[in-house]
């Protein structure tokens, strides 16, 4: 992304922590980050590494214990005013992992879809709610009958659409989309990606895309972010991280992925990240930008060890 751009959305030092005193626990430490407008930016790591624990920070669900969040310009991380905060949750939109879990099952779809457009009263009239619903209904491939319906007369997939139609119909700018697909079947894997595609290209959305499937990610995202127990460790442009992954856990990631041809499959080789590799003892680590745009995460003798893995070259591709 070109240095001129305006970030849309800026993580700044930020740290989430849980608990206090002796059981305190920081699941997230000094992260840093910009998303620029009408990218799609995929956060990567294993489970428990904090990226859900962002995403969450980002909406608002979990306080920071330091730095900010910045949208737009402004700060949305800490106490906000009330109609300042409400501007924030209409403006930056969820979708969860779990669609079955997300849904109210005592509500109808219409309902379900509706209910932000109550709370924030985004329609003049009874015939501009009901016109905003069927047509974010069909936009997400589902048909105006369906809106009577319940959660559990649907599939998976299905009650995936109405959890992305529930997020579109509040015109958000920013999404952040956390596991949206990882619950569902391979099948239907594609279908809600390019949905997702389809509504960045024409209503200009922002992605915050959350996943530990490396193999997905490289078809969507514009950059990639690889976060490990709370680190963010390297963040590049997503073509660039699959041909010169430079940390060691991120080729890690990387090398899990799996080749669909079975004789390849058997032979590659696994590269297991052993993080006592690395000694912080006295060289403390920090995240450093090793060529334009490619961070990586390190001490000074790692970083130089990067530089020079960068210029000679060895195209690592997966």
């Amino acid at each position: 992304m070109s240095e001129n751009k305006e970030p849309i959305l800026s993580l700044r030092n930020v740290d989430i922590s849980f608990g206090r005193g002796k059981k305190l626990f920081k699941a997230v430490e000094n992260a840093s980050f910009d998303i620029y407008k009408g990218e799609t930016v995929s956060l990567v790591g294993e489970s428990g590494s904090g990226k859900t624990t962002i995403g969450r920070a980002i909406v608002g669900i979990n306080p920071l214990s330091a730095g900010e969040i910045i949208f737009n310009g402004e700060k949305i991380s800490g106490k906000l005013p009330r109609h300042k905060r409400r501007e924030v949750v209409r403006k930056i939109q969820m979708i969860f992992q779990d669609p079955a879990a997300s849904l109210n099952e005592r509500a109808t779809i219409e309902y379900i879809i509706s209910e932000g457009l109550y709370n924030f009263k985004l329609f003049k009239d009874e015939k501009e709610r009901i016109e905003k619903v069927e047509n974010v209904i069909k936009e997400v491939g589902l048909l105006p009958e369906h809106l009577t319906r319940y959660p559990h007369e649907f599939s998976g997939g299905q009650r995936q659409r109405v959890g992305i139609a529930r997020s579109i119909v509040m015109e958000p700018e920013f999404i952040v989309a956390d596991e949206p697909i990882s619950a569902l079947d391979v099948s239907i894997r594609a279908q809600v990606l390019n949905l997702l595609k389809k509504f960045q290209e024409t209503k200009g959305l922002t992605y915050l895309f959350i996943a530990h499937d490396l193999s997905i990610v490289r078809f969507i995202s514009d950059r990639i972010v690889v976060i490990h127990k709370g680190h963010i460790v390297e963040i590049c442009e997503t073509e660039e991280l699959y041909k010169h992954p430079l940390h060691p856990y991120t080729k890690s990631l990387l090398s899990a992925i799996p080749i669909p041809d079975p004789i390849l499959e058997k032979n590659k080789k696994l590269y297991v990240y052993d993080p006592s590799i690395h000694d912080y003892s006295v060289n403390k680590p920090s995240l450093v930008e090793v060529a334009p745009g490619h961070f990586v995460y390190g001490n000074e003798e790692e970083i130089e060890g990067y530089k020079k893995a960068l210029e000679s070259g060895d195209e690592t591709i997966i």
